[in-house]
């Protein structure tokens, strides 16, 4: 399959004749069989999220009656027993038709056991989901008692998809892995996975084979087999966990939800008539951008359909809004990325161009999904007394915010308190575009002490979430080596080096990857098959020590365009690969980089394209090339280019191995395509 700037949209529809549109949404949330530590809030939060947004927001209806919920803590919903969610799934079974759509939806516990049938399974475990009514591990039956094993999870869905319905299934749930809760703030954050050993399974006694081939990626739950599709989307791989926590961040009365199910429902309100591979592609990025968790999202099946099988669009960024003497309402809030104080433009019609605007509102009240706005004056336009019926309401460009907010280490140890003590010094080194705030604030960034880690003198730098895991990816700074200027600095450089990467995936998220005249095909060939095959977007591609990724493009446009190829390494450096001009009708042929083996993990390939005016110089971005050491520079160019330095980059390499040297000294507006990659050591 070839990836383009423009992904076709026009794909091939679900059937629509008589179809209906069905959902079953599972949360377990507290487990009266184990210690109350255990127990989880986000999963009934997570279930009444999405019933809200299949109801009322979906491309496609979902009917009111059609969407069971499941879940303790929900009024009016049955608990999620083992025996109730056999029951749904046997009534949806019967109900469905052919061609019907099916969206599933599971939020609670995951965990892993012993596999009933080892042969089953590549690693000999099973993928468990837990409803509340979960037993403890049974040595005679070689069972947890009442857990949803993952081959009846398969079993189940096979059986909707024998009556030739179409389903979407959403995990937000982990199986394994682990996690230090580094940052104590009360019980915001709560890992959805539970250990084996909390159910009496003793691990140490289970043979765990690995006979993965290093180039894929396991899911938890095999898609099976069937007359109807199957679209699958995992909030972890196997060996990764995934959290949840007060949602969203800074919005008084927030509640506990799972980020990986909040995320995918910003993403669905924002690009609701996009395809499988694209949501799948902006939930990564998010995740990226907000360092919301290091988990690897995973997405499985026919990723080239349009979701809810609907008809492909754009994004939406307008809404009709009810006006009246209280203002203007829309039916978009927080989770289509509004928030109080944004100024959106009142079209007398939805198809009006932006220069057309009868005049201006600011938003000043924004719930989740719906906003109160009423009339400002902008650009010396006053909105009209009378206005025509059925105004639109459209969001103006993306307002970027290029700080990083860090949250502080907790007071009490010696490397907490060393970093409190320079901090003064360290808000001058990281300057304007880093705040920092207490431990117990909504952050981007935590800086934590970790007393169990190898390196205890160090602050260490984390997500979010305050989630240790893998720490020899994770950035930290020793403290006992270093006097207050000397902290500050280092410090300040680490946080600025990840600000700078963060600030550039905003950047192209906000930009987008439209650009009709521009086509792109990323490829790839391994040192044992010299074939380039495309590089797929969805499920991330995973490359190992000596895989080559190569560049096709092609300018099909009137005008010249400028191209770029950035790429974002795990270990926060920015690589420059390539730099050129495309005139009118010229193809670019060109070997990027090979991976090597020093730096390995999450890392983001980014492709920039930029109209260049005749004459001009080539739009050079390898002032965006930063490693541990920052170094920055002013740099002329265009507007794009302006503000691409707006967000403060330096120079540098990485881990990868360039294939050649290539450093060079009004059509459609600039276009980054990104790819998000996952390296690994060859095993």
């Amino acid at each position: 399959m070839k990836t383009f700037f423009i992904i076709a949209l026009c794909l091939t529809a679900l059937p629509a004749l008589a179809r209906e549109n069905h959902a079953l949404l599972i949360g377990a949330n507290q487990y009266p069989a184990l210690e109350e530590r255990w127990w989880l809030k986000g999963p009934a939060n997570d279930v009444q999220l999405v019933a809200t947004y299949l109801t009322s927001e979906a491309p496609v209806r979902f009917a009111v009656e059609n969407v069971t919920v499941l879940s303790d803590g929900v009024a009016g919903a049955e608990a999620p027993t083992l025996a109730a969610i056999r029951g749904a799934f046997a009534e949806l079974t019967a109900e469905v038709q052919p061609g019907d759509f099916v969206y599933l939806h599971f939020s609670g516990h995951g965990t892993q056991a012993p596999a009933l049938d080892p042969a089953t399974e590549l690693d000999g475990l099973d993928e468990l989901f837990l409803p509340v009514d979960i037993g403890p591990w049974s040595d005679q039956v070689g069972a947890v008692e009442n857990a949803l094993v993952d081959d009846e999870i398969g079993a189940l869905i096979d059986g909707l998809r024998a009556r030739g319905a179409h389903v979407w299934a959403v995990f937000d749930s982990c199986h394994s892995g682990t996690a230090t809760r580094a940052v104590e703030a009360g019980d915001e954050v709560r890992v959805r996975q539970l250990p084996p050993e909390a159910l009496g399974i003793d691990m140490d006694g289970v043979e765990v084979t690995r006979s993965v081939e290093p180039r894929a990626t396991e899911a938890p739950f095999d898609a099976g087999t069937g007359e109807g599709s199957f679209v699958a989307f995992f909030a972890a791989q196997t060996n990764e966990v995934t959290p949840e926590k007060n949602l969203p961040k800074g919005k008084p009365g927030r509640k506990p939800q799972g980020v990986f199910t909040w995320t995918l429902m910003e993403v669905l309100a924002e690009y609701p008539n996009a395809t499988y591979g694209q949501v799948g592609q902006e939930v990564l990025r998010r995740y990226a951008v907000k360092n919301l968790a290091k988990s690897t999202p995973l997405f499985e099946g026919d990723l080239d359909q349009v979701v809810f099988g609907g008809a492909g669009g754009a994004r939406v960024s307008q809404w009709q809004a009810e006006v009246s003497d209280a203002g203007f309402t829309i039916p978009a809030g927080v989770l289509h990325g509004l928030s109080e104080g944004a100024v959106l433009a009142v079209m007398g019609s939805a198809a009006d161009a932006d220069a057309d605007a009868l005049g201006f509102v600011e938003l000043t009240s924004v719930e989740t999904f719906a906003s109160v706005a009423v009339g400002v004056e902008k650009d010396g336009k006053v909105l009209p007394a009378d206005l025509p019926r059925g105004v639109t309401l459209r969001k103006l460009d993306e307002a970027l915010d290029f700080t990083l907010t860090v949250a502080l280490p907790p007071a009490g140890s010696a490397p907490a308190d060393a970093v409190l003590a320079a901090l003064e010094a360290l808000r001058v080194a990281a300057g304007p575009r880093l705040s920092f705030v207490a431990a117990d604030q909504d952050a981007d960034l935590r800086l934590a002490v970790l007393p169990d880690s190898p390196r205890q003198d160090a602050v260490w730098v984390l997500p979010a979430t305050g989630l240790a895991e893998d720490l020899a990816t994770t950035p930290s700074v020793s403290t006992g080596d270093k006097d207050g200027a000397e902290l500050a600095a280092v410090l300040a450089d680490t946080l600025v080096t990840m600000a700078r990467a963060q600030n550039l995936l905003k950047l192209a998220g906000a930009v987008g990857a439209s650009n009709p005249d521009v086509r792109v095909e990323l490829l790839t060939r391994t040192p044992e098959d010299r074939t380039l095959r495309p590089l797929p977007f969805a499920p991330v591609p995973v490359l190992l020590p000596d895989d080559e990724v190569h560049v096709l493009a092609r300018n099909t446009g009137d005008g010249p365009v400028d191209v770029n190829v950035l790429y974002i390494g795990a270990d926060w450096s920015i690589s420059h690969w390539f730099s050129g001009r495309l005139q009118p009708g010229d193809e670019l042929k060109k070997g990027l980089f090979k991976i090597s083996a020093d730096v390995l993990g999450q890392e983001r390939m980014l492709v920039v394209v930029t109209p260049a005016r005749p004459q001009s110089p080539v739009e050079d971005l390898s002032y965006l090339a930063q490693d541990a050491l920052d170094r920055t520079r002013a740099v002329g160019g265009s507007a794009f280019g302006d503000a691409l330095a707006e967000a403060g980059f330096g120079i540098t390499t990485r881990g990868a191995v360039a294939l050649t040297d290539e450093s060079a000294v009004g059509g459609p507006g600039p276009a980054i395509l990104q790819l998000e990659v996952r390296t690994r050591a060859a095993e």
